[in-house]
């Protein structure tokens, strides 16, 4: 019977009701949008990468290296030899590795280079695997691979040219126009970097750069170093020949790779992820190559280091979290005010229902009621709210700020910020149905002729 009449009186006071139960919903759609995109963040950071044991680059912090390798976030202090990555590739505790090239880009996209492992160890989300929505991989040095972003925001297709140029940035004067790719496979999409990056092969990239290398040639100074460099390569080459073990071809990586991926003695790459036969071994592994004396390097465990880096953002997480919290206070604040502003306005309603019979705990039940139905109605808005707005800004989203928004069910925590909402909602309704309690009771003793 309170809840009808609760109703009824809201609908005489339908504008400023409105109002009310608006300003709730926009709050709660604030509150669990932030919540939401935090926690997808999250999981879709945590998720780029697994799988992986080790992540091994030139020397420079953990958390740098995982945001340049990874996340293509930053740029890389030094590059790897290549003589390092085959001696790591060669140690008896590693099952495979996956090398990788920045630092070239096509419109503002980065270019990853890689070898046919990259399609065959790579892992994403709960051990995924890339697939390929179109075409096939790249077998030779003009094939390349496009993620699924960059395909969609460029509308390119199978076999369509592309150059590439060299650096990370939007714009770029030093195009490599004399080695143009052709685009031989798409990959399906996973809410990961590897949907912005385009993949070529290091033989692909090796010959960009050579390219390169042969026009700079012209100057004697820089021809005089490049064969400086040929020659401590080649030395670094036959030194390193006793420590491949037996019986592995020596123009090979630990096995795994294909033809045409052996690679040069002069070729540098960004980083290396490392799969271990044993994940036991990860601490052991990695204080060994931390502590190589050929070339400084830096090995790092995704797990410990993905920590490191909420640790820093944590910070503006939780202001985030702050502001939400405090616009769905003021929206109750709100709704608290519209209350208690109208009774003085409805002590002749509330003489009324006493002269029908109500009781005060009716009037009390009443206001109570009031304010309760005000806030879950704003909390069911504001989550359609949310899920509207959701579907409607997802392409955006991806496509612009690579966030990718899952439309499922609520989580546990959303739930629990919806029912703390309502909690504090009932709570806030007791002090005018006090109020209007004390007064109906004053009224119901005042003498009426």
């Amino acid at each position: 019977m309170i809840l009808p009449l609760a109703i009824k009186s809201l609908r005489n006071r339908r504008l400023t009701a409105s109002l009310t139960v608006l300003s709730i919903a926009l709050s709660i759609a604030l509150l669990l949008g932030v919540e939401r995109i935090r926690q997808q963040s999250r999981e879709t950071f945590a998720n780029s990468v697994s799988g992986t044991d080790l992540i091994v680059g030139a020397r420079t912090s953990p958390v740098n290296l995982l945001l340049s390798s990874v996340f293509r976030i930053g740029n890389a202090t030094n590059n790897v030899s290549w003589d390092s990555y085959r001696r790591i590739a060669a140690l008896p505790e590693v099952a495979w590795t996956i090398p990788l090239s920045l630092g070239d880009s096509h419109r503002g996209f980065h270019v990853l280079g890689t070898t046919q492992d990259y399609f065959d160890h790579y892992r994403f989300g709960q051990e995924h695997k890339l697939k390929l929505v179109e075409g096939e991989r790249f077998t030779d040095a003009n094939g390349i691979v496009l993620g699924a972003e960059v395909a969609a925001a460029l509308g390119y297709r199978l076999g369509q040219p592309i150059v590439i140029a060299h650096g990370s940035g939007d714009v770029s004067f030093a195009l490599h126009n004399d080695h143009p790719f052709r685009v031989v496979g798409i990959l399906a999409r996973t809410g990961t970097p590897v949907d912005r990056a385009i993949h070529v092969s290091l033989g692909g990239l090796d010959a960009v750069h050579a390219e390169k290398s042969a026009e700079a040639a012209v100057d004697p100074l820089a021809a005089a170093i490049q064969k400086a460099r040929q020659r401590e390569a080649q030395r670094a080459v036959g030194t390193d020949q006793d420590r491949i073990p037996a019986g592995q071809p020596a123009d090979q990586e630990h096995g795994q790779h294909g033809a045409g991926e052996s690679g040069s003695p002069e070729r540098t790459i960004t980083a290396v992820l490392v799969g271990l036969k044993s994940r036991n071994k990860a601490l052991s592994v990695q204080r060994q190559m931390n502590e190589a004396r050929d070339e400084p390097l830096t090995a790092i465990l995704p797990g410990a280091t993905l920590l490191e880096v909420w640790e820093i953002v944590a910070g503006a997480e939780k202001t985030l979290v702050a502001i939400s919290a405090l616009v769905v206070v003021m929206g109750l604040a709100g709704m608290l005010i519209a209350l208690l502003t109208s009774l003085s306005e409805r002590r002749r309603e509330m003489a009324v229902l006493r002269a029908l019979g109500a009781r005060p705990w009716h009037v009390f039940a009443l206001l109570l009621g009031e304010a309760t139905f005000l806030t879950l109605l704003g909390i069911v808005i504001g989550v359609g709210a949310l899920y509207l707005g959701l579907g409607v800004a997802k392409p955006w989203l991806e496509q612009g700020l690579g966030l990718f928004i899952a439309l499922r069910w609520p989580s546990v925590t959303e739930f629990g910020l919806m029912i703390l909402v309502a909690v504090c909602g009932v709570l806030i309704g007791l002090i005018p149905a006090y109020r209007i309690y004390r007064l109906s009771l004053a009224d119901g003793m005042t003498i009426r002729i």
